[in-house]
């Protein structure tokens, strides 16, 4: 009957375009699915070399372009680095350089995926299904997770072509890609817009090459393309970071800056020159991505010394101030909470979701620098991260008021157990809060007015249970927004390993006071309470996976039960 109705031409281009869209949609799943098994194994690594890439511009780029190969995103390396800027750890001319080492990651990440291992589609998609699903070993499991979506990338590639297949009969993807070829803005404009909406410039280049490998798109239609591509890019992670800190929005817009500037020059090199773009490759999808690599590569030669300059240019696009003394509020932003869905509880419990995301962004915001105002000792500094904390209360109380008038209507089972969840986590966050700026901000005023210095390895010690706890922090978010159960089984796990180092840090405290190590003995108290508020902390966070765990059954007496434990 369809067939009668629309013709037979219409429902086969139509089904074509639907396995088209299918295998797009799994190679960007795939893409998330490396990105995030590397997060999970190895996020506080990653925030380490984060911090490490601000001693020069050029160790920056080298960070970003490994950070980014790691990720499989520069998106994903321009939040993390917002992220620092926003705390006053990574200055906005870094962060640029940053930005274009991940620019050149992400391209590299692209360059490697390209190569033809269809073959190896079985091998990856069994051992790295086999690690995620059979191995108990955390690590492994998240290993698992990344050979499996690199698996799962060669899969959305070889399905591409299978879907284009019957294209490559008609004569229309040959009359567009002439089109394009001819209309070098069009192409361009193409580029840039499909790479924002679908978020991933790794994922379009793979597309783009895709195409060419299969004869459905001609080198001089690509290459505008991937140029509009690099500008599509810059404008994912300027417009996620529009809410954010001032420096974290230069940083932005400078990348956009570098990358628009730098495609739009090239787009008008290559329409008025023959670039001899197709020496870059002896198939036309080879010299698609080469050229996605090498103008990359160009723009951190030719970016990296104007780093400066760019910074400073933004800053005027920017307007804030420079002292760090201001009494500046970047983190006072407009609430989520909606009072026009009160009365529909799904949309208003989603929207209390995001105001407690935003408290919980809070709470990283102050604990992120707690170890260097132990070690810089910069009063002001602590007084500014005090005050974030009279936010945290403020969305606080917010929050509960509006789950409070939610309650009042009319609510399923399910949503008037989450609106508990959410205020039970509220005050978990509100009481983190409290003990960052009344308990370890005190501590570090304390350690400011006494001059007193920890031993080498305890202040080591302190440094990587504040990193996990750092890493905690993100993983907890996580699960509240995406009630992610491997996630969440994972962040209970993080729960004993805390423990364990913060037992493992007092052992070590109290043999070093046995040996008389005079540090240890000067901070002794306050060694053991930063510590143990770490570790208080961190179990506040964890709360956020008991609901979702016990509602599976994996959860008994607060500790995950033994099978899953196990698994």
């Amino acid at each position: 009957m369809l067939r009668c109705l629309l013709g037979d031409r219409f429902v086969h281009l139509s089904l074509i375009l639907l396995h088209l869209a299918g295998a797009v949609m799994l190679l960007l799943y795939a893409v998330q699915i490396v990105r995030m098994g590397v997060e999970s194994a190895w996020g506080g690594q990653l925030r380490a070399m984060l911090r490490a890439a601000k001693t020069s511009d050029l160790r920056a780029a080298l960070g970003g372009v490994t950070l980014a190969t790691m990720l499989q995103s520069s998106t994903a390396v321009a939040i993390l680095a917002c992220g620092f800027a926003t705390s006053g750890f990574l200055s906005v001319p870094t962060g640029l350089a940053l930005m274009l080492g991940a620019d050149l990651g992400s391209a590299l990440v692209a360059r490697i995926l390209s190569i033809d291992l269809g073959w190896l589609v079985p091998a990856f998609l069994f051992v790295g299904g086999l690690l995620h699903l059979k191995v108990s070993s955390p690590l492994l499991q998240e290993i698992g997770r990344m050979v499996l979506g690199i698996g799962l990338i060669l899969l959305s590639l070889t399905l591409i072509g299978s879907a284009t297949g019957p294209l490559r009969e008609s004569a229309l993807p040959a009359n567009v890609s002439d089109y394009l070829a001819e209309d070098y803005l069009t192409a361009f404009l193409i580029g840039a817009l499909f790479t924002w909406l679908i978020h991933s410039g790794v994922a379009f280049v793979l597309m783009l090459a895709a195409f060419a490998t299969h004869g459905l798109l001609t080198l001089d239609a690509a290459i505008p393309m991937i140029l509009g591509c690099n500008l599509g890019g810059g404008m994912i992670a300027f417009w996620l970071t529009r809410g954010m800190a001032t420096d974290a929005q230069r940083i932005t817009t400078g990348n956009l800056l570098f990358r628009s500037g730098a495609a739009i020059a090239a787009l008008a090199v290559f329409e008025a020159t023959d670039a001899g773009i197709e020496t870059l490759g002896s198939t036309s999808a080879t010299a698609v991505v080469n050229f996605h690599l090498a103008f990359n590569l160009g723009l951190v030669a030719i970016g990296l010394p104007f780093v400066g300059a760019v910074a400073r240019l933004t800053g005027r696009m920017h307007p804030g101030s420079d002292d760090p003394s201001a009494d500046a509020e970047p983190w006072r932003t407009p609430s989520a909470l909606d009072p026009s869905v009160i009365d529909t509880p799904r949309l208003a419990l989603a929207s209390a979701t995001r105001e407690l995301l935003r408290m919980g962004e809070l709470i990283e915001a102050m604990a992120r620098p707690v170890m260097s105002l132990m070690e810089d000792g910069d009063r002001d500094a602590i007084a500014r991260t005090r005050k974030i904390d009279a936010e945290v209360n403020r969305i606080h109380t917010r929050i509960k008021l509006y789950l409070a008038q939610v309650n009042r209507g009319q609510l399923s089972e399910d949503e008037a157990r989450r609106s508990i969840e959410l205020t039970d986590f509220a005050i978990n966050l509100e009481h983190a809060g409290d003990i960052v700026a009344k308990h370890l901000l005190a501590l570090a005023d304390k350690k400011v007015r006494t001059e007193w210095q920890f031993s080498p390895a305890g202040w080591a010690e302190l440094t990587e249970l504040h990193q996990k706890l750092m890493d905690n922090i993100h993983l907890s978010l996580n699960v509240l927004v995406s009630q992610d159960h491997p996630s969440a089984r994972q962040l209970v796990r993080e729960k004993q390993r805390m423990r364990d180092m913060a037992r493992r840090t007092q052992d070590l405290h109290l043999k070093r006071l046995q040996d008389g190590t005079p540090e240890s003995i000067e901070t002794s108290g306050m060694h053991l309470e930063i510590a143990r508020g770490f570790k208080e902390m961190n179990s506040l966070l964890v709360t956020v996976a008991y609901p979702l765990l016990a509602r599976s059954g994996e959860l008994l007496d607060s500790r995950l039960s033994q099978d899953q434990a196990a698994s």
